[in-house]
């Protein structure tokens, strides 16, 4: 039959009803695209590959070191999700090739339209040797650190150390993303701001991920809480789950609201993410869920001061170093 053979199809033939909304859809959206001024000359053109730091097929995503105008550079690629809104386009509009068809199974190969075909992509540029070594695949070590070896071990290393949170100093004080924040209290000793995680898309709700950020600059971790912090912190689940709900229509008892110890950055900062997506950093090795801190906190005042704490640490990382010199691995 000639279906089993390779062939290409078209589906616009099968409806043709859906087919004109289709390609009015495809109209809108080509128009929209020509009136957005956000569309640039390519700023990856002459960007020179070294090396693939790390891919995943699973996670259809991608880490690449290179050179961007002589500077290095990593480039971050990864294939958006699938939106239920752009279904009728997309099957509709796209082209199908089939590879194999056995009884009721068919595959194809379906190339949607260009629009529909995104990669999401994130420039670190220029990049440090600390940035290239983050998107490194790598060996990965449990670390448990007691309240003596984050005071010995893990405060001084990072107090030697140029970690630098000014791109979080730009959003707080509005000179970057200030149009990507979705709540802000600004109180200084209880406020924060709340936006969007660059993982997140913002075009379904499947993997919700946002940021609150707060105002103080004297916490830099889980480890500087202590009862004094519980004002803080309730107001930011409390404000953070009205406005989520309010906003994106989840509830709190679709969050998974924590904080990561260690941190990727040392300024405090609180997680929230759909109930349903596994986000990176999430799993009991790193999380700390925002309820569980605040009851802690609760029954001890200096809890993270004295309890014992693991986390993840990879081979390239200086901190893991420390706890080897130290004979703690």
């Amino acid at each position: 039959m000639a279906e089993n053979t390779k062939r290409e199809v078209d589906l616009v033939e099968e409806n043709e009803s859906d087919a004109v909304i289709a390609k009015k859809m495809k109209k809108d959206t080509k128009s929209d695209q020509g009136n957005d001024k956000s569309v640039s000359a390519n700023p990856l053109f002459g960007f020179k590959t070294t090396t693939v730091l790390r891919e995943s097929a699973r996670e259809k995503n991608m880490f690449i070191h290179g050179k961007l105008n002589d500077q290095e550079a990593v480039i971050i690629m990864e294939k958006t999700p699938i939106r239920e809104d752009t279904l009728l386009e997309l099957f509709n509009c796209s082209r199908l090739k089939l590879e194999m068809s056995n009884d009721i199974y068919r595959t194809y190969q379906l190339q949607p339209p260009a629009h529909l075909n995104e990669i999401k992509t994130t420039v670190v540029c220029p990049a440090t040797e600390k940035h290239v070594k983050k998107y490194l695949l790598q060996e990965t070590y449990l670390v448990e650190e007691s309240g003596d070896d984050y005071r010995s071990i893990t405060l001084p290393y990072i107090q030697s150390q140029s970690f630098s949170v000014q791109w979080v100093y730009n959003i707080l004080e509005k000179k970057a993303e200030a149009e990507r924040i979705v709540f802000e209290d600004p109180d200084q000793a209880v406020g924060f701001v709340l936006l969007p995680d660059f993982k997140w898309d913002q075009k379904q709700l499947d993997d919700l991920y946002l940021i609150a950020i707060v105002h103080r600059r004297d916490i830099k971790s889980l480890r500087d809480l202590t009862v004094q912090h519980l004002p803080l912190l309730n107001n930011i689940r409390k404000k953070a789950e009205e406005n989520i709900l309010n906003k994106y229509g989840v509830a709190a008892s679709k969050l998974r609201v924590y904080l990561h110890y260690q941190p990727s950055y040392y300024h405090l900062h609180v997680h929230f993410t759909a109930l349903s997506f596994e986000a990176p950093g999430s799993g009991v090795e790193r999380a700390h869920l925002l309820s569980d801190v605040i009851q802690n906190l609760e029954l001890d005042s200096q809890y993270y001061h004295s309890r014992s704490l693991t986390f993840p640490l990879r081979s390239g990382d200086g901190l893991l170093s420390k706890f080897k010199e130290a004979g703690k691995l």
